[in-house]
């Protein structure tokens, strides 16, 4: 499975979105550090989900970060979020 899939599943698991898009950009990022043969290295990540709402920035991208969990989050070099109710 694509880790861009899997950031998608994890992500409809723990919340619910109106909105999720994830893009894989990590061909944007050819040649700079993190960047591996075949991508998905870098992505863009947009979610619109209600249990945003009372968040602060930080604590919507705790949350984030939880529902990836560590392995998931451990084969990502970077991630993008935007991030609101």
């Amino acid at each position: 499975m694509l880790i861009r899939d899997q950031i998608e599943s994890a992500l409809k698991a723990h919340f619910t979105p109106a909105e999720l898009e994830v893009t894989d950009v990590s061909e944007d990022h050819r040649g700079h550090s993190g960047w591996r043969e075949g991508g998905q290295t870098h992505f863009d990540l947009r979610i619109r989900a209600p249990e945003f709402g009372p968040m602060s920035r930080l604590a919507r991208h705790r949350a984030v970060h939880d529902a990836l969990g560590p392995d998931l989050v451990g084969r990502i070099h970077a991630l993008s979020m935007d991030i609101s109710a």
